[in-house]
């Protein structure tokens, strides 16, 4: 069991204000594998202070100076690659050969394009007399989920470290360990002392007193759509600027002239990724009520070959639930569409053969869903798929889009001109096109109640500078 016992404050490594302590479980063991401090409103505080302080250090900071740390810190977070693989896959339950392909990978990658962007400046603009310039926001406040912990930390220090801003970083209570393993790296990185602050702790603790605090000026949070709610209320307080990564119910829109064996296998393997506890997760499989059986015959083969089990057998595709709390969850919403007619393919609410101890939830599908049903519109955050029938092109795209959410969505179809057509229509901030892939420089977030503000890329590298008119005589 790895124990923390100090928070990581002004470049040293502090005693906590309190005694108390969160306890991380190990959800396939269902034991205790970490423990790190509970922080309270004293640790923010210092933290903050902190920040501020550093604050005029960093923003003054040249570009290449700049590149040249983060550069270290991507390099570092490669190095450490298995360790942190090992760490997450511990702690969250993603088997080891995934979470060391994504978990660990990404994090280092989206680092080392951040690196790159800082070398070149913030951009300047110049007509008539004025100059337009950028400057970095200021202290800014990440608050970060379980479901990709490592990946969603970076996603948002490394743009701000760009930008020059210092930070305070609340990692998720559930998964915590991985942002210890970044702390340790960011104490040797030359970064100066205050740029990087990390106080562990609960949202209704730390995450409020950061939202609450005068000091503070922009909160980014990743999480659930009502702690989202929550955040903005207390940042609207004191006018603090505000991004949100939250929920989402991604449709898998599949036209009748796709590859139906390549779109609906890829959809399987989308949804049963991390155990389906991805925001993005193609959710919802929409298909022609005429091939829907057609559909369901693939996915049911598809979702046969999974393997699930534990986390560090490199053979698994699929470890349990990060909680008891998520799969009673997910089981719940399972329940509730059999309850309200929809066809259990396979899966279903009992435990996995073989797999009673660990939070599993077997891979779940359904046919026949009702676009009002409540497994069709609620995030269920689980391996739980939604084959939803639709008549023609235009109600696909109206089915698609009836939902509070907007985060992201796919379009299949053998004519590539008319997926990219089809893609224009979806209201989501993310559309794949005949399995396009994630990109470290792509934007990404949600229209609706997906929230506001984007990450990656020139796109988040802009959420973390003010813009500045200068004008001249």
């Amino acid at each position: 069991m790895k124990t923390y016992e100090k928070l990581f404050i002004d470049g040293r490594w502090e005693t906590p204000a309190g005694n108390d302590s969160i306890s991380v479980t190990d959800p396939f063991s269902e034991t205790a594998c970490g423990r790190v401090p509970a922080g309270t409103d004293a640790d923010v505080e210092r933290a903050v202070v902190s920040a501020r302080r550093a604050f005029g250090v960093w923003s003054s900071a040249a570009p290449a100076e700049r590149a040249a740390v983060i550069g270290r810190i991507a390099d570092a977070l490669a190095a450490r690659q298995d360790e942190i693989g090992q760490t997450i896959s511990r702690e969250l339950g993603m088997p080891i050969k995934w979470s060391t392909r994504i978990q660990a990978a990404l994090p280092a990658t989206v680092m080392a394009t951040f690196a790159e962007m800082a070398a070149q400046g913030p951009p300047e603009q110049t007509f008539d007399n004025v100059r337009v310039v950028k400057e970095p926001v200021g202290v800014c406040a990440f608050i970060t989920p379980w479901n990709y912990p490592l990946h969603q930390i970076v996603g948002k220090v490394a743009p701000a470290l760009a930008a020059g801003c210092t930070m305070v970083v609340k990692p998720s209570s559930e998964a915590p360990l991985n942002a210890y393993l970044l702390a340790e790296i960011m104490a040797e990185s030359g970064l100066p002392p205050g740029v990087f602050n990390l106080v562990t702790g609960t949202g209704r603790v730390v995450g409020e007193a950061l939202c609450r605090h005068p000091e503070v000026d922009l909160i980014s949070f990743t999480g659930s759509t009502a702690a989202g709610r929550r955040i903005g209320e207390l940042a609207a307080r004191s006018v603090k600027r505000v991004t949100l990564e939250l929920g989402g119910k991604s449709a898998n829109v599949i036209l009748d002239d796709a590859d139906f064996q390549k779109a609906v296998t890829h959809g399987i393997k989308d949804i049963f990724l991390n155990s389906g506890q991805t925001c993005s997760a193609l959710s919802r499989m929409l298909v022609p009520a005429h091939r829907q059986s057609e559909a369901v015959a693939i996915a049911q083969a598809s979702a046969a070959k999974v393997k699930m089990g534990d986390p560090s057998d490199p053979a698994n595709y699929m470890g349990p639930l990060i909680s008891a709390k998520q799969r009673d969850k997910v089981r719940g919403f399972i329940q509730e569409g059999s309850a309200e007619g929809a066809t259990l393919v396979c899966g279903g609410d009992a435990p996995p053969p073989g797999l009673q101890r660990g939070y599993f939830v077997a891979p779940t599908i359904f046919a026949d869903v009702a676009p009002t049903m409540t497994i069709a519109r609620e995030e269920i955050f689980g391996p739980v798929l939604c084959i939803i029938p639709y008549q023609d092109e235009d109600d696909a795209v109206r089915i698609a889009n009836d939902t509070i959410y907007g985060l992201a969505g796919a379009v299949w179809s053998g004519d590539p001109e008319r997926a990219l057509r089809v893609a224009r229509r979806l209201r989501t901030g993310q559309v794949m096109i005949n399995g396009g892939g994630f990109h470290p420089r792509a934007p990404f977030g949600g229209y609706k109640q997906s929230g506001h503000g984007r990450e990656f890329g020139t796109h988040g590298l802009e959420e973390f500078l003010e813009t500045k008119a200068l004008l001249m005589e």
